[in-house]
């Protein structure tokens, strides 16, 4: 998200269509262990506007991973990774009392605007007093760096029995993207191996990083899902991609967005002129005893 994920909340007054209700839970739910800071440092900044254009189709393919989280009404439930909050709000509508956090200030102040209780906070990085029945994850874990105090933070603020349902990059994603797009920057004498700012793991490994840390996995899958954009892969790289372009000089970016284009245009756009980005997915669920 910061899709942190880069992960986020609600709670207050819920905006559904042209109407206005209160949601279930009408104040905060959450103390905070420390207070969370306004802004936190990221390789990847969010553009609320931007995202809406170039990624609204996130969380409108995130149905899903609700569904495998089957929450409840009244269920209190963290959404790490909020972004915008436009998966919080649906699972608000649901009658949860839920709490988003995400580490992009600019996505938690997306996610405000739409009633929700949202804070900015790193998902590596949990510091809520607040214990929730099920954490919720869509687009988010695989922009955090460190998968083993993701799982320990969300362990921490689970209830007994608690729910950890997720989706994520897996192994394998978005590979002919990286690719073109470090064949780019190479050719302009960039290092680009050290510029990936995605963990995209197997099912082996993430399983064992869930069982280490105590949870019983229910389902975990690796599948490909070929995503439509809205565009070409242009706005996927203008949205997702900063980690790369900040490396390349400001009056060569146009020139490497339309070498990367033009790498891509046979792997990824159709007879139609329609763009697809090469996703893959990881999608579990997992429980405490």
């Amino acid at each position: 998200p910061c899709h942190c994920f880069q992960a986020g909340a609600a709670a207050g007054v819920l905006q559904v269509g042209s109407t206005t209700k209160k949601n279930a839970c009408s104040t905060s739910m959450v103390k905070s262990a420390s207070s969370p800071p306004d802004a936190i440092p990221m390789s990847q900044t969010w553009d609320p506007n931007s995202y809406q254009k170039n990624a609204a189709f996130v969380a409108d393919l995130g149905t899903p991973v609700l569904d495998l989280l089957k929450p409840k009404t009244h269920e209190t439930i963290l959404d790490l990774g909020c972004g915008d909050g436009a998966l919080t709000q649906k699972l608000a509508e649901r009658g949860c009392r839920v709490v988003g956090i995400d580490a992009s200030a600019e996505q938690v102040a997306g996610a405000r605007k739409r009633g929700l209780e949202a804070h900015v906070m790193d998902g590596i990085n949990i510091r809520l007093e607040q214990q929730f029945d099920a954490v919720f994850s869509n687009a988010a874990l695989h922009w955090m760096s460190d998968p083993d105090a993701v799982i320990s933070g969300v362990k921490r603020v689970l209830k007994p029995q608690g729910r950890f349902v997720a989706e994520c990059g897996g192994h394998g994603n978005i590979l002919n993207i990286r690719n073109a797009m470090e064949k780019a920057l190479r050719a302009r004498g960039i290092d680009a191996s050290k510029l990936n700012p995605w963990y995209f793991p197997t099912v082996e490994e993430y399983s064992s990083k869930l069982t280490a840390a105590g949870f019983i996995i229910d389902s975990i899958e690796l599948f490909p899902r070929p995503t439509q954009l809205p565009g070409d892969v242009v706005g996927w790289l203008q949205t997702f991609g900063e980690s790369y372009m900040k490396a390349v000089p400001e009056d060569e970016h146009e020139a490497v967005l339309a070498e990367v284009r033009e790498e891509l245009r046979p792997l990824s756009e159709d007879e139609n002129g329609v763009w697809f980005s090469d996703y893959v997915r990881l999608r579990f669920a997992a429980h405490l005893e």
